[in-house]
């Protein structure tokens, strides 16, 4: 370890371009005007780019774009549906008419084959949960009931185990039934949920993502019910009824993931579960603690799990003697941030292994010159010096190429460590067999999330997961405090091993030199067959867009326009579709709302 850099405090110089639309006031005020059905005005777009979404300028760039490409040149805006609450949106947009029925039942008699379910309740289900069903090729029997050396493929295609109190709507074991139909290779199903109310309204959907299982680990996501292959069922030993429900169904789910592979996990985008609300809290239970420590046993994981308010945390143990990590900063000037984020780092940082490399973009601010040649002077800090014109994606290959580390970590200088086990918590899940790069939960300088994960599709081509909300707030379906999968994370923090850095071949800097590098990193990492993973356990503060600025003059919006090509081009399969995501969510806002349509239907 190094000591702290001592140079006399410097004061911020900060400046910071004005916004260049091209119109003249009233033309801007009768454009605005026209976009009245937007969701958001342009007031909060361009707070919204004055805290933007990846390194410096991205997302200033991306909503500038948007609008002042509607407002040149004159583009339609979308229509939007009204909007309403939960129980407006079920009525809209989640109901099953005697036409629907009809239909299903064509759709049954014209199946090959109809799958034979068994369902295997933990206790009494809600009344006419069974008898309104519209499938009807099913049997029942208690679960714990089974006599010994009991095999359910002897009777049974699938073995449904339902939570006690369940309420099913009447198409569930169709869509189940129709999805063990349209995908054969399917071992493992499950749906999304939502609670009921004393009075029987639904309330408090969770809009599940597919199949997640850094999210799983945190809350159990067959919940309320789970759909497993009879032939499964019996490899793995069936239910164990000495477990309490709620455990019953999640250690089935862990012994049942345990043998399949991801592609064989499928989970329905409907809502086929309702749970009564007394039921549905989030907080984990010390017997769902130990279920998840012998599901790490089983697979030799040198890991625990741990209870929290909102569900299951997993330490994943370092190795003893812990990987060099490589930090890579780049920077132009901004002397009170670097200084603010190379302190922080050193003074907080509990991880004893770590080099930093500041890289210096052409700064001229002989201040800030005087103290990168006092940290290049340090032990552990080394100082790169890189003229060229600035390209994000090109400083941190070149950067990437120099580093020692068996891993790397990507930081933006206007971060600030203000959690010591941030980099142990994201070295400790980067090191996990599968896992691709790291992101963690960052926050503004008011504590309320700027980053919980990268959505696609949202804003056009990416946004930030529940950015906005309380730090203290679970979330959607707790999602907000939970590790889990997502498809990208942003390069702000960012850890990853180097050799899958260069494997995928770094950051594009041909192609993506300021805007949606780090999405497309991350994109490749999965391409190539790894998991991108964010934490909520490794906070830190960004002091995001505080040097650059806002840029949005016709060159960087025609630079944003040919980034955003690429990213379509590349990736416009994934971008409809995140399956980090839910198509019964917004693409319009980063808050998990509903969307006003969805984008699947039964």
């Amino acid at each position: 370890m190094f000591s702290k850099p001592t140079l006399p405090a410097a004061q911020p110089h900060i400046r910071r371009r004005g916004l260049e639309s091209g119109l003249s006031s009233a033309q801007l005020q009768r454009q605005i005007a026209l976009l009245e059905h937007e969701t958001k005005s342009l007031e909060a777009q361009i707070l919204g780019m004055q805290r933007s979404t990846s390194w410096r300028i991205t997302a200033p760039l991306r909503w500038a774009s948007r609008h002042f490409q509607r407002i040149v040149r004159g583009a339609s805006l979308p229509r939007v549906e009204e909007r309403g609450d939960y129980t407006d949106w079920v009525e809209r947009y989640d109901r099953i008419d005697t036409a629907d029925c009809d239909r299903k039942r064509r759709e049954i008699d014209a199946w090959p084959k109809r799958p034979r379910l068994l369902l295997m309740p933990a206790g009494e289900l809600s009344a006419g949960s069974l008898d309104a069903q519209l499938y009807n090729e099913w049997t029942r029997r208690p679960a714990g009931s089974s006599p010994s050396g009991f095999k359910a493929a002897a009777s049974a295609d699938w073995v449904i185990w339902i939570e006690p109190g369940c309420a099913l709507p009447p198409h569930a074991l169709w869509a189940i039934a129709q999805q063990v139909v349209a995908h054969p290779d399917a071992r493992l199903i499950y749906a999304d949920e939502d609670e009921l109310d004393a009075n029987g309204q639904r309330i408090n959907p969770f809009f599940k993502p597919d199949w997640n299982p850094d999210l799983f680990l945190g809350r159990n996501l067959f919940s309320s019910w789970i759909a497993v292959k009879a032939g499964l069922f019996d490899e793995v030993g069936g239910i164990r009824p000495e477990l309490a429900p709620p455990e019953q169904g999640y250690d089935l789910a862990l012994r049942c993931v345990e043998r399949v592979g991801s592609e064989q996990v499928r989970h329905i985008p409907h809502v086929l579960a309702h749970r009564h609300a007394s039921e549905a809290a989030l907080g984990a239970r010390p017997a769902g603690v130990a279920v998840l420590n012998a599901h790490f046993e089983r697979i030799g994981a040198a890991a625990r799990a741990e209870a929290t308010p909102f569900g299951y945390r997993t330490r994943y143990a370092l190795p003893s003697s812990p990987p060099l990590v490589s930090l890579i900063i780049p920077t132009r000037n901004a002397l009170p941030l670097v200084r603010q984020c190379i302190e922080s780092i050193v003074l907080e940082t509990d991880y004893p292994n770590y080099e930093i490399l500041l890289v210096d973009n052409g700064s001229d601010d002989p201040e800030a010159l005087a103290y990168f040649a006092a940290l290049d002077a340090q032990q552990g800090i080394t100082v790169i010096r890189d003229e060229r014109p600035f390209n994000y994606s090109a400083l941190n290959n070149a950067a990437v190429a120099r580093a020692r580390g068996e891993l790397v970590a990507l930081l933006n200088n206007d971060i600030e460590v203000v959690s010591p086990e941030w980099l142990a918590e994201m070295v400790s899940i980067a090191l996990q067999p599968g896992v691709g790069a790291v992101g963690a939960k960052l926050l503004y300088p008011d504590t309320t999330v700027q980053h919980g994960g990268v959505i696609l599709g949202v804003g056009g081509i990416a946004g930030h997961a529940h950015k906005h909300l309380a730090c203290s707030d679970p979330g959607h379906g707790g999602r907000a405090q939970l590790a889990q999968s997502f498809s990208a994370v942003t390069a702000a923090c960012l850890v990853v091993r180097k050799a899958f850095y260069e494997q995928v071949g770094g950051l594009d800097e041909a192609h993506l030199g300021v805007a949606y590098n780090d999405v497309d990193f991350c994109l490749r990492l999965r391409e190539a067959g790894f998991r991108n993973v964010w934490t909520p356990w490794a906070e830190l503060l960004h002091h995001e867009s505080a040097t650059r600025g806002l840029e949005v003059a016709a060159e960087s919006r025609n630079r944003l326009a040919a980034e955003a090509a690429v990213m379509q081009d590349r990736w416009g399969k994934l971008i409809a579709h995140d399956p980090a995501y839910n198509p019964n969510l917004t693409l319009d806002s980063e808050d998990f709302d509903l969307a006003w349509p969805p984008r699947t239907s039964l």
